[in-house]
């Protein structure tokens, strides 16, 4: 099997797995891959409970539609993210559930929507900020994304009302980021009184010890 194969399986895997575990409803949210000579991306109104690797969408380096179905939607916004972070390999955008509900009762911070109160949470998806609202694809939106990317210090944002997008340096990877970040938003969510964060000096040894990026 060619590399190109199997990230084409690792896409349909993953799609697969955030949609039976309810990550992803319906036709909403999106995955790509970088590839060689340009990437892949989940076609526009796909359900990634259902994604077939022969029809997944390939664009070129400029991010032109060369094969497969029509990309999606947001296909400037992974465009844009992969040109800003040259380490991102993959990018998984849902519209899980707890994460979309917690821009609706309101985050914690605009620059890190949930505090650090667990150690996977830190070490997995460190700090993500607020992308304020704007309509599904709209360039703007992914000009913002770009730029916090482009930074080096997040791997990841989350959209008012539509919810996260992540970059990692595999599919699998940014799905797994994902994963802990809607898992904490459930967790801030569901507790009453809030959690506390984490003391600094357990961050530290996060960082020290993980080499977590917080």
């Amino acid at each position: 099997m060619s590399k190109e194969s199997r990230i084409r399986e690792q896409i349909c895997a993953v799609g697969a797995s955030l949609y039976q575990r309810g990550h992803a409803v319906g036709t909403a949210g999106n995955i790509s891959a970088r590839l060689d000579d340009g990437w892949l991306i989940t076609p526009t109104d796909a359900c990634l409970g259902r994604l077939d690797p022969a029809e997944l969408s390939k664009v070129d380096g400029q991010g032109q539609w060369v094969s497969g179905l029509q990309p999606s939607k947001t296909l400037a916004l992974h465009r844009d993210i992969y040109g800003a972070d040259h380490g991102a390999r993959g990018i998984v955008h849902t519209h899980s559930t707890h994460l979309v509900a917690l821009t609706l009762a309101g985050v914690w911070r605009e620059d890190e929507v949930l505090p650090p109160i667990t150690p996977y949470q830190v070490m997995k998806a460190g700090r993500i900020p607020l992308v304020r609202y704007r309509r599904p694809g709209d360039p703007q939106a992914a000009a913002e994304v770009a730029a916090l990317a482009g930074q080096g210090q997040v791997r990841g944002a989350l959209f008012e009302r539509l919810g996260p997008v992540v970059w990692e340096r595999s599919v699998a990877h940014a799905s797994y980021a994902l994963e802990e970040l809607e898992e904490t938003a459930r967790l801030w969510l569901m507790s009453q009184p809030r959690p506390q964060p984490l003391e600094p000096a357990a961050i530290e040894e996060l960082r020290t010890a993980f080499g977590a990026r917080y």
